[in-house]
C-alpha cells in the first residue's frame, strides 16, 4: 500500500498554478515554466525528472500528490526489516582520478588517467567548468579519444524520456574509468538533437567533442577528478506526468472551425511524406515524369532530419502528414509538439496514428520567391488542396497547366543545366528515336565535359613559361569561364606567379610507359 501511488490512468486531478505547491522544510515542489521541479537545499539547480523533454507550456494540473521523489534526509538507509549491519573494519579510500591505482594491480578495472596534457603540464584541481575542461582539445586529440569508442559497447542509452535526473550520476560513473562517455540517443529526443546536447553539457559540465547521428561523445575534461565530482541524490521513482494544455484545437490559430475541418477532410486523402518505421520514403515530384517513391535505409529510431523534411514538404504543399503507425501515442504527440515549435507549423490532427500539420498563414519559403513552370497535372501533389496554385497556360494550350513548382527543385535544375549535367528539351513532342538520339548526344557531351580539364602549356625554346586554357571543341570551356576548381579549395594567393617557371618542360620522347606500350603494339602489328 505504501507504494501504490496514483498513475496516469487514475482519476486524480489537482489544478495547480505557478509557484510552490508543496514544502517539506527546506525542500519544496515548484511548478513553473519547466514543469514540475524539485528544490533541495545546497543543490546547484532545480532537479527535474527529465531536463530535455519538458514542454515549454506550464502544466495546468498534476496527477499525483506533490511528493518529493527523493529519500527523506532523516533516513540514512531504506528500511529492509532487519537491523543495520555493523560498520566495516576495512578502510576503503575514495577513488581519486589524480592518484589512480597502478595499471597492473590485481582486481582493479582499467582506469584512464586525467588528460591528455601537453608536454610539461600536469593535472590541477579545478572548481569551475572552464578549469575542469582545461584547454580546448586539438583535432588529433579528439581523434585519439573517439576512435577507440567507435566500436565500444559500454554506453549510456538515452530514450524517450530524454536526459533524466539519474542519468547524471550514470555519466559520472562512466567518467570514473574513461575520459569520454558514449551516449546513444534514440526516439523522440532525436528530433531536436541540439536541445539534447545543450542540456547534456549544461547539467554534466562536460564537452561534446564528436556527434554523428544520434551518438554523442562527451568529454569529461582535462582536469576532471571523480573524488570532487558533484553528487546528486537518486530519484527513487518516476513522477507522474502533469496535465498540459491540449495540442489539437477545434479552431487552430489563423483558421476558423470550418476551414480546419475542411483541411482535416482533405488530409485524409493526402499521402504521408514519411513513415517513422522500418522504411522511410519520401514523395518527390519530378518535372517530366509522374511522382514516385524512393525507399531508403531505415531510420532506426533517429529522427534528426525530420524537421528539414517537413520544411521541404511545406515548399510543395500547405498540408503535410507523417505516418506514425507502430509508435506509442505519447511519442508521436511529443513529436508533434516539437515540430510545432521547430518548423514552425499548426497541428491539425493525430487521428489514425498520423500527424497532420498546416504551414500557417505567415509561412515564408526558405528559397525566396516561388517560380512557375509547365508540368503535367499528375506530378502535382497539391492538387485539390491549393486551387490557387493552378492556372491556365498563357499561350492557351489546353494540354498543359501552369503549376507552382518547388523553388528548391528549380534551383537544382537550374544549377544542373548551367553545369551541363542536365538538358532542357524545348521540343516536347519527340518520338522515341529522336529522344534516344538526343540522350546519346547529351551523354557523350556530358562525359567529355566531366573528364576534361584545363591544360598547362609550357615552352622551353625561349626559356619563358606560358599557360593557356585548352578549349573544349563543343565550346564548354573558354578563357572567360570560371575555373573548375572553386575558390574555397584552391586559393590563388597561396601560390606565387613564378611558381611554374622552375618546372623543366623538356621530357625525352618515348620515355613514358605508354610510349613503350604503343611501340610494342606497333611492332606486333607489322
Amino acid at each position: 500500500p505504501a507504494l501504490s501511488i496514483p498513475h496516469r490512468r487514475s482519476n486524480y486531478r489537482k489544478p495547480v498554478q505557478k509557484g510552490v505547491i508543496s514544502t517539506d522544510g527546506d525542500r519544496c515542489v515548484i511548478v513553473g515554466e519547466n514543469g514540475v521541479s524539485y528544490k533541495l537545499p545546497g543543490a546547484p539547480f532545480e532537479f527535474q525528472y527529465s531536463y530535455s523533454e519538458t514542454p515549454n507550456a506550464e502544466p495546468i494540473a498534476i496527477r499525483e500528490p506533490a511528493y518529493l521523489p527523493f529519500a527523506p534526509p532523516t533516513m540514512p538507509r531504506p528500511w529492509t526489516g532487519k537491523a543495520p549491519l555493523k560498520k566495516s573494519k576495512k578502510n576503503i579510500p575514495l577513488f581519486d582520478s589524480f592518484n589512480p591505482p597502478p595499471p597492473g594491480k590485481k582486481g582493479v578495472k582499467h582506469v584512464e588517467k586525467p588528460g591528455p596534457f601537453p608536454f610539461g603540464k600536469y593535472p590541477k584541481e579545478g572548481k569551475t567548468r572552464e578549469e575542469i575542461l582545461g584547454e580546448p582539445l586539438k583535432k588529433w586529440e579528439i581523434k585519439m579519444l573517439v576512435k577507440p569508442l567507435l566500436s565500444y559497447n559500454r554506453q549510456v542509452n538515452l530514450g524517450r524520456d530524454g536526459l533524466t535526473h539519474n542519468m547524471l550520476d550514470l555519466i559520472h560513473s562512466h567518467w570514473k574509468r574513461r575520459r569520454v562517455c558514449k551516449i546513444k540517443c534514440k526516439g523522440v529526443p532525436t528530433v531536436d538533437m541540439d536541445n539534447v546536447c545543450r542540456h547534456i553539457e549544461e547539467k554534466t559540465g562536460g564537452k561534446i567533442i564528436h556527434r554523428v547521428g544520434g551518438v554523442v561523445y562527451l568529454f569529461r575534461g582535462r582536469n576532471y577528478n571523480y573524488r570532487t565530482r558533484p553528487q546528486y541524490p537518486v530519484m527513487l521513482w518516476k513522477p507522474a506526468t502533469p496535465v498540459y494544455p491540449k495540442l489539437i484545437q477545434e479552431a487552430p490559430e489563423g483558421l476558423t472551425k470550418a476551414e480546419a475541418d475542411e483541411f482535416r477532410k482533405k488530409g485524409k486523402s493526402l499521402l504521408p511524406i514519411c513513415t517513422l518505421g522500418r522504411f522511410y520514403h519520401m514523395l518527390l515530384p519530378i518535372l517530366e515524369v509522374v511522382t514516385f517513391f524512393v525507399h531508403v535505409a531505415a531510420k532506426n529510431g533517429v529522427y534528426a532530419s525530420l524537421v528539414k523534411d517537413v520544411r521541404d514538404a511545406f515548399e510543395e504543399c500547405p498540408l503535410v502528414k507523417i505516418d506514425c503507425k507502430g509508435l506509442q501515442p505519447s511519442d508521436y504527440k511529443k513529436m508533434g509538439a516539437k515540430l510545432k515549435e521547430l518548423v514552425p507549423c499548426v497541428l491539425l490532427s493525430f487521428d489514425d496514428e498520423q500527424i497532420l500539420m498546416w504551414r500557417g498563414r505567415d509561412w515564408k519559403s526558405m528559397y525566396g520567391d516561388t517560380s512557375s513552370t509547365l508540368v503535367p497535372v499528375k506530378a502535382d501533389i497539391s492538387s485539390g488542396i491549393d486551387n490557387s496554385a493552378k492556372s491556365s497556360d498563357d499561350s492557351g494550350t489546353p494540354d498543359a497547366q501552369r503549376v507552382v513548382s518547388s523553388p528548391k527543385m528549380m534551383s537544382l535544375w537550374r544549377r544542373a543545366i548551367e553545369s551541363n549535367k542536365a538538358l532542357l528539351l524545348e521540343e516536347l513532342a519527340l518520338g522515341p528515336d529522336a529522344l534516344l538520339e538526343k540522350v546519346e548526344e547529351f551523354e557523350g557531351m556530358s562525359l567529355a565535359i566531366e573528364h576534361s580539364c584545363e591544360a598547362l602549356v609550357l615552352s622551353s625554346e625561349d626559356g619563358s613559361s606560358s599557360s593557356s586554357s585548352a578549349e573544349f571543341k563543343g565550346g564548354s570551356y573558354s578563357e572567360d569561364e570560371n575555373d573548375i576548381y572553386s575558390s574555397d579549395i584552391i586559393d590563388d594567393e597561396d601560390y606565387d606567379d613564378d611558381s611554374f617557371a622552375e618546372v623543366n618542360p623538356s621530357i625525352p620522347l618515348g620515355s613514358l610507359p605508354v610510349d613503350k606500350i604503343a611501340e610494342r603494339l606497333r611492332r606486333e602489328s607489322k
